[in-house]
């Protein structure tokens, strides 16, 4: 089942985030993540949440997700993330394909 990593970023060294932006990329490939959402516009629909910087990435699972953030390929990236910004970061597990209607959230709005 996909899972989500959901981030809010506050930027505060740019400088060095840039870095960051440029060496995450190819730390996903090992683990099939792909940027499904990094830095777009974002509008508030409901609450006072403001968030800066919203990034959302897709991986197969929940393990790949988390064998991602615990690599050797990502390590450096998010020591410089975690040096140039301040972040929350969620794990969220995707309905399952093909799941009845209530499984997939069209019941529970």
């Amino acid at each position: 089942m996909a899972a989500f990593v959901i981030v809010d970023v506050t930027i505060t060294d740019p400088k060095t985030y840039e870095r960051y932006k440029a060496l995450t990329p190819g730390s996903l490939v090992p683990y099939g993540g792909r940027f499904v959402a990094r830095g777009g516009a974002t509008e508030t629909l409901e609450g006072s949440w403001s968030p800066q910087r919203i990034v959302i990435l897709e991986f197969a699972s929940a393990a790949d997700a988390r064998a991602w953030w615990s690599s050797p390929e990502y390590a450096e990236a998010k020591a410089l993330r975690q040096a140039s910004s301040r972040t929350e970061m969620l794990l969220v597990e995707g309905v399952p394909p093909g799941g009845s209607p209530a499984q997939q959230g069209m019941l529970d709005l």
